[in-house]
């Protein structure tokens, strides 16, 4: 899962950064509207982060832009500004929720947590193919009984193949969801990190190739396999 953070105190943007980055979710940091709208106009994330009061383009007209638009992300507000109004002109501009300035960081990856269900409200809460079952609440994988021993980059290329279905992904469409703009690194990492996955499930029993390659186009996840009765 993929979050930008528009936050112009750099204190707090890089606490929220650095927690969320530890919940294993790839987060990205703007200081201003602008510089916010010009990445969700070139690039995808699963959910904003987004302070009111900014420099060049507040909060509320950035909500209200992205809407009119019809960007359907979920919108989070964080804001110092607690009024009945101030709230008011946040929902009715489009946002999602709001939270109040100073608040703690797991009440914000509750909420979090909360928006990402709602905007996935079909996806199943464990993500499961035939014995392998990825908990998105725990960040923990098995495979039948055993523990997957993944590295936070293994588990979000593993939750984000199960999230997809069938869908193909170049690696540079790997890279844009998965890694930060600013930390992307060489497509030959996605392939590193696809055949670290591999081997360790390999290692621990599930099939390897859950995700499969297609020659010249990208990954995929591969077809489950059929229960026998």
């Amino acid at each position: 899962m993929k979050i930008l953070v528009v936050e112009d105190d750099e204190r707090i943007s890089d606490a929220v950064v650095e927690y969320l980055g530890e919940l294993h979710y790839a987060v990205e940091a703007v200081y201003d509207g602008q510089s916010a709208w010009d990445l969700l106009e070139a690039f995808t994330y699963d959910l904003i982060l987004l302070d009111v009061m900014l420099p060049i383009m507040d909060g509320v007209t950035l909500c209200r832009k992205l809407r009119a638009k019809g960007f359907e992300i979920p919108i989070l507000m964080l804001t110092a500004r607690d009024t009945i109004g101030d709230k008011v002109d946040g929902l009715d501009a489009g946002a999602d929720d709001y939270l109040v300035k100073p608040f703690e960081l797991p009440e914000l990856s509750a909420r979090i947590r909360a928006l990402l269900r709602r905007g996935a409200a079909t996806a199943p809460p464990i993500l499961s193919w035939g014995d392998l079952s990825l908990n998105p609440s725990s960040c923990e994988v098995y495979y039948g009984e055993q523990l997957l021993p993944l590295s936070p980059k293994e588990y979000k290329l593993l939750e984000f193949f199960l999230r997809n279905g069938r869908r193909v992904f170049s690696r540079a469409q790997i890279l844009e969801h998965l890694w930060a703009f600013e930390q992307l690194p060489e497509e030959a990492t996605v392939k590193a990190h696809i055949r670290g996955l591999r081997q360790k499930l390999e290692a621990s029993g599930a099939p390897s190739d859950i995700i499969e390659t297609v020659y010249g186009l990208g990954y995929r996840l591969k077809e489950e396999p059929a229960n026998i009765a």
